[in-house]
């Protein structure tokens, strides 16, 4: 007798990424995981991404203003308008390797000790070696996410709604909110596991002002949840020496894959990517911790069920 497949929904944010758009919705119907609603939440695109999203005929398709997208606002509310209590997340640029990326989050998730799963990500073949060095650190052959302390990615995950609606994605926070949620999770009892079955095609390619931007948010967003003394992250200690291990990575990586050409390059954006995260840190403590008489995680952003607005 063939086990029934429970419905599972699937949410996918997307911004200006119709380039990849259509293969990852097309590789959504070869999935040997047949039952499966799509919500989509679209930050605004203009680049054609609406047509190819309409075309999908999603369960859901809701647009907002760029300026008004917040991540953990949007996961919410795709978690609100689910159906299912098993939830995947998929970003719009992360592509599906093969029939079987579905199938595995959802039996890893059907553990009701299990508060979340993320799969595998391989970086595309333009990757940038600074880049695809981190994928290879974290999910090659050289580690796994196990191994690195609180680590998660909502890229392509999956969380069960049951325990998301104990708490829910913290609104406050603009970056690492998935990091900040599956902290609260594994502090709670829960498991986060890691899926490697499950694969998806995925890298940016940023340049020097992207990456600090994005670096200083992941800094301040550190802040909000760091939990030993604010002195600990420094100049020498976060930067220089951090700087040269990154160094040491890259240059192992860029020999091994013949890319020695881009280890000068890479030399450049670790200094902006640390150099921009202590910023952001310092920044983001001095905001919301320098003053505050409470040095754990941030509270939850849900309330008791009589004063809940759970409207869209």
């Amino acid at each position: 007798m063939v086990k029934e497949s429970p419905l599972i929904s699937i949410v996918i944010r997307s911004y200006n990424e119709g380039w990849a758009l259509g293969e990852t919705l097309a590789a959504l119907c070869v999935q040997d995981y047949p039952n499966w609603e799509l919500i989509v939440i679209d930050g605004g695109s203009s680049d054609g991404s609406k047509a190819l999203i309409e075309e999908a005929k999603p369960q859901h398709f809701i647009q907002i203003e760029a300026a008004d997208y917040n991540p953990s606002r949007v996961m919410n509310q795709g978690m609100r308008l689910a159906r299912s209590n098993l939830v995947i997340f998929l970003n719009a640029d992360a592509t599906p390797i093969g029939r079987n990326w579905l199938r595995p989050l959802v039996e890893s998730l059907q553990d009701r000790r299990v508060a979340a799963v993320f799969g595998r990500q391989f970086a595309r073949p333009n990757c940038d070696a600074v880049y695809a060095a981190d994928y290879d650190r974290c999910f090659g052959n050289e580690g796994a996410p196990a191994h690195l302390q609180n680590f998660f990615s909502m890229v392509s995950s999956g969380i069960r709604k049951d325990i998301w609606a104990l708490r829910g994605f913290n609104e406050r926070m603009q970056f690492s909110e998935d990091d900040e949620y599956t902290r609260w999770c594994r502090a709670m009892g829960y498991k986060v596991v890691y899926v490697p079955e499950s694969g998806v095609t995925h890298s940016h390619n940023y340049g020097p002002r992207q990456a600090a931007r994005r670096q200083h948010g992941e800094g301040v967003a550190l802040a909000m949840v760091w939990e030993g003394s604010p002195r600990e992250l420094n100049f020498f200690r976060t930067v220089l020496l951090g700087c040269v291990k990154d160094a040491r990575r890259d240059l192992m990586y860029c020999y091994r894959n013949k890319r020695m050409r881009e280890w000068p390059y890479g030399l450049y954006i670790r200094y902006v990517q640390r150099s921009a995260r202590l910023k952001g840190f310092r920044s983001g403590w001095k905001r919301f911790r320098e003053n505050s008489q409470d040095s754990s995680i941030l509270p939850p952003v849900w309330l008791p069920d009589s004063e809940r607005k759970l409207s869209i």
